[in-house]
């Protein structure tokens, strides 16, 4: 999770729940690449889920946060904020 990339990720993910390529890469000012890997890594880290579909002719792939994802990213959340208390930051 602590890429800046897949940090951004899963911050707009616990709040949306679930959202397209296309918005997670203008929200996130991603490239098609760079973005694609990292949900791949979320993805195989079971916290993501992708969905791909056409809606006509177009392709859509959805990523959905996981539970295992959601619960990943609270513990993350709270790792941090226990090195920062720790630090005196």
């Amino acid at each position: 999770i602590h890429g800046r990339l897949r940090l951004g990720v899963m911050a707009y993910l616990s709040t949306a729940g679930s959202a397209d390529f296309t918005l997670l890469k203008t929200k996130l000012q991603a490239s098609d690449g760079n973005l694609s890997v990292q949900l791949r890594k979320l993805e195989e880290a079971g916290y993501v889920v992708i969905e791909k579909a056409f809606v006509g002719k177009k392709p859509l792939t959805t990523v959905t946060l996981s539970e295992a994802g959601r619960s990943a990213y609270i513990g993350y959340l709270d790792a941090m904020r226990k090195l920062i208390d720790e630090t005196g930051g």
